[in-house]
């Protein structure tokens, strides 16, 4: 695992500003991004991870924990060409994944159990892919940890189609980065360098939508329980006017 930050501040000690009391707008924010050998939560596997602890409206007190994994298969070529990790260079240089995975998996119950939410881009997509890794390698996953459901959780891709629906384009972190005005330095893919723009688009999001920001965590997961569940549903209807399969998966975000 590699760290930095702007402050000494750790995910422990700011973690108590966190809880029920907390509000979308005033609760520290912990991001969470992996890159990974493909798009099949169920048998790919996770290659990097990222957590930024982040405390106020801005990046001047964030901290940030990064880990390099083995994922102890060949990664594609194609998923390569994303991220930049050859299979050689995590042989080389990257940890075990069962002891990196534990301790992405410890600093992300952590925060949960202290009431700080994990925001993360698609988060139904890092979540699944870092539960099926968890349980592959015989550890607890994230749920078995914490006792209940994976919450709270804040995900902008959500937030940003239930609030901003007919809005046309594409809507990936990238595009969104447009839309709330957010500078990339041109390192996208690259985990915390995409934890940072998600939260920045998430602040973003909160900007344009007050009423969100002063919502309590617990209703903002919930909201956007039933914000995906809409999309999905009129996603799936779509699909079969096209003649096509249904596969998008209503519940969220496991």
């Amino acid at each position: 695992m590699t760290t930095h930050g702007t402050t000494g501040t750790t995910a422990a000690g700011d973690a108590a500003r966190g809880g029920d009391g907390a509000t979308l707008a005033t609760s520290p924010l912990l991001g969470f991004d992996t890159e990974t050998t493909g798009t099949d939560v169920h048998r790919d596997r996770i290659v990097t991870a990222a957590l930024v602890h982040s405390v106020g409206p801005g990046r001047d007190l964030e901290t940030v924990a990064t880990w390099l994994i083995d994922p102890g298969v060949e990664i594609p070529e194609g998923a390569a060409a994303v991220h930049g990790i050859s299979t050689e260079h995590a042989r080389a240089h990257g940890m075990a994944p069962a002891e990196a995975l534990d301790e992405v998996a410890a600093m992300l119950a952590d925060a949960l159990g202290r009431g700080i939410p994990v925001v993360a881009f698609n988060a139904g997509f890092d979540l699944q892919i870092l539960e099926a890794d968890l349980a592959r390698h015989g550890l607890p996953t994230l749920a078995q940890r914490l006792g209940h459901e994976i919450a709270p959780v804040v995900d902008p891709l959500v937030l940003d189609r239930g609030l901003d629906r007919f809005r046309k384009g594409k809507r990936t972190l990238t595009d969104l980065c447009s839309v709330y005005d957010v500078t990339q330095d041109g390192r996208m893919h690259t985990a915390d360098v995409d934890v940072s723009a998600t939260l920045d688009v998430l602040r973003g999001i909160i900007a344009r939508h007050p009423d969100l920001g002063a919502a309590p965590l617990a209703e903002v997961h919930q909201r956007q329980i039933a914000l995906h569940r809409d999309w999905a549903e009129n996603f799936n209807d779509f699909l079969r006017r096209k003649g096509k399969t249904p596969d998008v998966e209503v519940v969220w975000p496991l």
